[in-house]
């Protein structure tokens, strides 16, 4: 291979070509969410206006989930850009250290919920052929390796009263209007 004078293997440098793919494309997808949690914050705040708490709550649901998925892209971004800046300790799976071993199960893990970045997927099937299959099934889990907070982000329950109710008292104390949670 190319070990003795600093080379990736092809599979590395299409991984790493991947993840530069996927970093653009984050960039792209992140508009999107950011209009969306925008308008959502506005509708909360028009509801609140109007009276109407129990829609408001239900609206808050969506700035939840915007909210949680643009945290998740700036986790993955973090990834990429590891995997791309170490991608020679790649070729060597056994000798990664931990930071990268997380990177790889965390870009494993959001292959799934990250419809958005199709490259992950592609980069996901190489990793698991060099970090074997034992790995990509715990990766794959959210368990183990995986950085808790991406698993929470990316699959957390986002219909829980207690983060409804607090994103709508933030946005409520945004919007200087008073807020009584005791008529639900």
């Amino acid at each position: 291979m190319g070990f003795f004078h600093g080379k990736t293997s092809k599979q590395t440098s299409r991984v790493k070509k991947l993840l530069k793919l996927a970093l653009s494309r984050l960039a792209i997808a992140q508009r999107p969410r950011l209009a969306r949690k925008s308008i959502s914050r506005g509708d909360v705040s028009q509801l609140l206006a109007l009276g109407h708490l129990h829609r408001a709550l239900l609206r808050a649901e969506q700035v939840i989930e915007e909210d949680n998925m643009l945290q998740a892209f700036d986790i993955i971004e973090l990834y990429c850009k590891q995997l791309i800046e170490h991608a020679a300790q790649l070729d060597r799976p056994q000798e990664c250290s931990e930071d990268i071993r997380e990177a790889v199960a965390g870009i494993m893990f959001a292959a799934r919920w990250c419809s958005d970045l199709p490259e992950l997927l592609l980069a996901r099937t190489i990793l698991e052929d060099k970090f074997g299959s034992d790995f990509a099934a715990i990766a794959k889990e959210g368990t183990g390796i995986v950085d808790p907070m991406l698993v929470w982000k990316l699959s957390g329950d986002k219909t829980n009263m207690e983060l409804k109710k607090k994103a709508t008292k933030e946005i409520a104390a945004e919007n200087n209007i008073l807020v009584d949670f005791f008529e639900l």
